[in-house]
């Protein structure tokens, strides 16, 4: 008799900060696309921040730390979860237009994970569009964000560079042995270096 049991994959974090030096006055929304075989459990699949402005220092950061919680079950890795974020902002007529796409997995081991998603924008195919849209206020942008996550149909869309979104993810995974998934956790913040594995041997210190 065939197992009906499923594996359990439980996230949260933070989409913490954001960089768009030109811009001010940001939000995002997020969304998590998944395959057939996913379900969600318990938590949000989408959401949207607070608006927030850019810091005065240096680094010029936009700060949410905005909170995620979700969990998924599943019987298969397929469509393996992704996060798509897109940032919004006001341009010079106050509309609202899209700063930036991005998306990237949910990391696939246990533990706490920090992700720096370089973000893009949609291109007017011609000179022409380009200047219609900027007279208009109609930016190119997405009927669905969630199209970033897909590979069809992409590589005919004009993009440009724009942007960083910074994300942490704690994740937790229970029963994917069951299913011959041997995905060991990793420690990112305090790794061992080879150099230190060697001190901790010989006895030896740093000063």
């Amino acid at each position: 008799m065939a197992s009906t049991s499923v594996f359990l994959m439980m996230v949260n974090g933070q989409i913490e900060t954001a960089e768009f030096p030109e811009f001010d006055d940001i939000y995002c929304r997020y969304f998590f696309t998944h395959g057939p075989d996913w379900l969600i459990t318990s938590g949000l699949e989408e959401g949207i921040t607070q608006i927030t402005k850019k810091s005065q220092d240096e680094r010029q950061l936009f700060v949410w730390n905005f909170p995620l919680d979700i969990t998924f079950k599943s019987t298969n890795c397929y469509g393996w979860p992704q996060l798509v974020v897109s940032a919004y902002g006001l341009d010079a007529f106050g509309t609202d237009v899209v700063r930036g796409y991005g998306c990237t997995h949910v990391p696939i081991t246990s533990g706490r994970h920090k992700v720096r998603i370089p973000m893009f924008v949609p291109e007017s195919s011609s000179l022409l569009q380009k200047l219609t849209s900027w007279f208009l206020g109609r930016r190119p942008e997405y009927v669905d964000p969630r199209v970033v996550a897909q590979g069809e149909g992409r590589e005919v869309t004009r993009v440009r560079s724009q942007g960083f979104i910074t994300i942490s993810f704690n994740v937790v995974t229970k029963d994917l042995k069951k299913f011959g998934y041997d995905v060991q956790p990793s420690d990112i913040t305090n790794p061992i270096l080879p150099e230190r594995v060697g001190m901790a041997t010989t006895g030896t210190s740093e000063a």
